[in-house]
């Protein structure tokens, strides 16, 4: 029903950034919020920034003040990424989450590696 295609990860050096891209197809008007999940070896999925297509934003408290996701839930987000840490080595996978008149559903991106080394 909705494809996405992400972008944008690679290798930065601690306090450096990066921008992550995920373009969104197929029945994109029926999305309500696009976002990130971040999962780093040994650790659980973790939740890193949401948009909704209303154009609000959330972040939890590991990622805030750093990162922001901004962009149209109908065609493209970007999550910029500042002041990166070690610990925000992982690969983030985009995810949209929408509803339709026959079911709701969650969509993933392939995912892309950011890697930050001190």
């Amino acid at each position: 029903q909705v494809q996405l295609v992400e972008s944008g990860g690679g290798l930065v050096q601690a306090g450096g950034s990066l921008r992550l891209s995920c373009a969104a197809s197929g029945r994109s008007n029926s999305i309500n919020a696009m976002g990130w999940y971040r999962q780093a070896p040994g650790k659980q999925r973790e939740l890193v920034a949401t948009i909704t297509s209303g154009g609000s934003t959330h972040y939890p408290d590991s990622v805030k003040g750093r990162f922001t996701i901004s962009g149209d839930t109908k065609i493209k987000v970007y999550l910029q990424m500042n002041s990166l840490k070690p610990e925000d080595t992982a690969v983030y996978y985009c995810y949209a989450q929408g509803t339709s008149p026959i079911r709701d559903f969650t969509s993933w991106g392939q995912g892309t590696q950011v890697t930050v080394v001190s």
